[in-house]
Parts: C-alpha cells; sequence; structure tokens
C-alpha cells in the first residue's frame, strides 16, 4: 500500500565497490522513509557510506542488485535517477566566470530554459537568499558563506521535491555556520522541500532536523532513527535546553560506539 505522505523509500540498498579484487561493502541493506516535507539529518563515523548513499538516491551510483528506490510512491530504476533530486554537494562548485545570478541559474538551463527566462525565475529569489546587491558580482568576489548561498539558490531552483545536501556548512568557521544554519531553517519553512542533510556535526544534526538518523561504521547502516521533539521555530537558546543536551547524549553515545568500531577495523 503506498503512503500518500511518503516521499522516498529505501529498500535494502546496498554497495560494494570491487578494485582489482579487493572488494569493499560500503553499505548494506539500508531502509530508509522520509515523509513529505521533513528535514532529516544524516550523521555516523568517517567512512561510513553516508556520501555513498547520498550518490545513489542523485543516480550518481548505482547499488547492488535487489535494493529498491521509491519516490512519491513510485519504484525508480536506479539507472535513470539523474535528474530526479536535487543534490548540493560539500564543495560549490561554482564557475568563476559566471555571475552570482548565472551560477544560480546553471541547473535550470541545462534542463532547458532560455537564460532570459531562467534569470527572470531567479531574481525574485536573490533577496530571500541573502544576495541583494551581488547578482553580477563573480564567486572570487564573495565570502564562503555567500559562496553557499548561491549554491543553495542553484539547488532551490533546480524544482525538485525532494533536496540532499551533503555537509554544505562544512567548509565554514563556527559562526558563520551558526548563522547559516538559522537562515536554513528559514527558508526551509517558507519552501517546505523535503530535505536530507550529511552532517559531522551533532549539534547541527539536532538543530537542523526533525529526525536524526544514525549510520553505523561500515558496513553502513541506519542504527538508530531518532525523533527530535524540539519545538519549531529554533533558536540558539534551544542548544542548551535538557531536552537538547539528552538527545545530544544518547546520540553521542551511539557515535562513538560506531566509530570505535570503524576504528578497531
Amino acid at each position: 500500500m503506498i503512503d500518500a505522505t511518503e516521499r522516498l523509500r529505501l529498500s535494502g540498498v546496498s554497495k560494494t565497490f570491487d578494485g582489482s579484487g579487493n572488494a569493499t561493502r560500503a553499505l548494506s541493506e539500508v531502509n530508509v522513509s522520509i515523509k513529505e516535507g521533513e528535514f532529516v539529518t544524516l550523521i555516523g563515523p568517517s567512512g561510513c557510506g553516508k556520501s555513498t548513499l547520498f550518490n545513489i538516491v542523485a543516480g550518481l551510483l548505482v547499488p547492488d542488485p535487489g535494493g529498491r528506490m521509491f519516490l512519491n510512491g513510485a519504484e525508480q530504476a536506479f539507472d535513470h535517477l539523474l535528474g530526479k533530486v536535487a543534490f548540493m554537494p560539500q564543495r560549490d562548485l561554482l564557475l568563476p566566470w559566471r555571475t552570482v545570478l548565472d551560477n544560480a541559474i546553471l541547473a535550470i538551463e541545462i534542463e532547458g530554459r532560455s537564460k532570459k527566462e531562467a534569470r527572470e525565475l531567479a531574481r525574485p529569489m536573490v533577496r530571500e537568499f541573502g544576495l541583494g546587491g551581488f547578482e553580477t558580482h563573480y564567486p572570487q568576489q564573495l565570502s564562503g558563506g555567500m559562496r553557499q548561498r548561491v549554491a543553495l539558490m542553484r539547488t532551490f531552483l533546480f524544482d525538485r521535491d525532494l533536496m540532499l545536501l551533503d555537509e554544505p556548512f562544512g567548509a565554514l568557521d563556527a559562526l558563520t555556520r551558526t548563522m547559516m544554519q538559522r537562515w536554513l531553517l528559514d527558508i526551509w519553512s517558507r519552501h517546505r522541500r523535503t530535505i536530507i542533510f550529511v552532517t559531522h556535526d551533532i549539534d547541527e544534526a539536532i538543530f537542523l532536523g526533525d529526525r536524526v538518523l544514525v549510520m553505523a561504521a561500515r558496513p553502513g547502516r541506519v542504527t538508530l532513527d531518532e525523533a527530535i521533539a524540539l519545538p519549531r521555530p529554533r533558536d540558539a537558546a534551544v542548544l542548551t535546553t535538557p531536552e537538547f543536551m539528552e538527545t545530544k547524549r544518547k546520540l553521542l553515545s551511539v557515535i562513538e560506539s560506531e566509530s570505535l568500531k570503524s576504528f578497531n577495523g
């Protein structure tokens, strides 16, 4: 039976890399269900397969036979997924010869829209993404936080119901990162896209998420699915509440256990 509120479902998704006869099982029987409009964060020890999972959902990798994926209730062929979800990788990948506005429209230009039409679609979003007055600037003229805003605007303009954000704030300093987290929650509350957000930061995972998925050490699988009961909208004060700290203790315990497994190999 199809759940009308289910945006994404993964069932039994595994991935093995076989290089020079040395097989490495990166993912093992990953099962995930994401509801429409949810903000789900994904965390786990280094090398647990978070980015591999994202690359599969985005259509950049094909998993081992036997896994299944559903978008909006319809089963998808893993080799025909490109373009069906919006994906922002860790690096902003802005083109240095294109302006802020023209970097933001790149994905919808590739889809076939004329530059004029794409610019008209993008202009109303410029101020919303904190880029007012910078439309004609080039990437090398921007701060790290502003570059990430351009990349996120490009991802939002690529109008897909499901967005994958792979550590978008990982390279930012602590203050900029905190400001970007609050800004992203504000944007999400208005657009209400379904987001899966990879991070290595436990505070960030709890602060942003409706749920936190913890992945086990290789081979990666979801070992904990923790609902975050903190009220929205959220601000910095929530970080020091007993509820936040209790959730953090629980997640830390699981993640540290998985990290030890990974370290001990």
